[in-house]
């Protein structure tokens, strides 16, 4: 599904600041990743590249056989809006609005029937459990029911690939394992999942964890428990 090939970022804002260097690496379908890396190792950087967020400076990157290099803008809207689902840390919620509309959003410009609609929102919020907060408003529920929700609208154009940038940076462990549950039931589903955390309890949900250090990857291996994570990351 995503290959990378040779990427490099260098900002050139101030100064030359090379924040990725020669990256190179595949991600086959039904994957779960997790990337890890010290503050400024490049991995939210990565992040933003594999979801459209930025573009390499130079390299390639192709996605679903496609060379990035080959889209315009509408063709990145259109790919993100229909084959990638985004959670965050900070939720990303409209707080006066209900759990239903905030699920909506994604949908807003898709060209469905309302009974369509309707059906993809209510299988969503069923999915991550909040069915009986419906019609309440975001602003009135705990952090982990809003990345719940959060997750509940990435889910809603059913998406190829799930993007999630430190999901449970805001929450307590209880909600954060919470939220990773859904995240590996999803995976398990057939999403692939890719997730930036500086957690190894959160790492270690998935069954790839990538390092990145100065912009490199440090180091790729295949992970079964967080005993792994922890030798990996000492």
């Amino acid at each position: 599904m995503i290959r990378l090939e040779s990427v490099s970022k260098v900002y050139t804002d101030g100064g030359e600041t090379v924040a990725l260097d020669s990256v190179s690496f595949t991600i086959e379908k039904g994957e779960f990743v997790s990337i890890m890396g010290p503050s400024g190792s490049g991995k939210s950087t990565l992040l933003h590249i594999l979801s459209f967020m930025d573009t390499p400076t130079s390299g390639k990157y192709i996605f679903a056989g496609v060379n990035v290099q080959d889209l315009d803008q509408n063709d990145f809207a259109h790919m993100r809006n229909e084959r990638m689902g985004f959670v965050f840390q900070a939720f990303n919620l409209l707080g006066r609005q209900t759990v239903y509309q905030n699920v909506e959003l994604p949908l807003m410009y898709n060209e469905i029937r309302q009974s369509e609609r309707s059906a993809r929102i209510e299988r969503a919020i069923h999915e991550v459990g909040l069915d009986d907060k419906t019609h309440a408003e975001a602003s009135t529920l705990s952090g982990g029911q809003k990345q719940r929700v959060a997750i509940a609208r990435a889910l809603v154009c059913n998406p190829d690939i799930i993007f999630a940038d430190e999901p449970t940076g805001n929450l307590d462990s209880k909600s954060g394992a919470q939220v990773m549950s859904i995240l590996a039931g999803l995976n398990r589903s057939g999403h692939t999942v890719i997730l930036v955390t500086h957690e190894k309890s959160t790492a270690s949900f998935a069954n790839r964890l990538i390092q990145v250090k100065d912009g490199r990857i440090e180091s790729d291996t295949r992970i079964q428990s967080i005993q792994e994570v922890n030798e990996l990351i000492k």
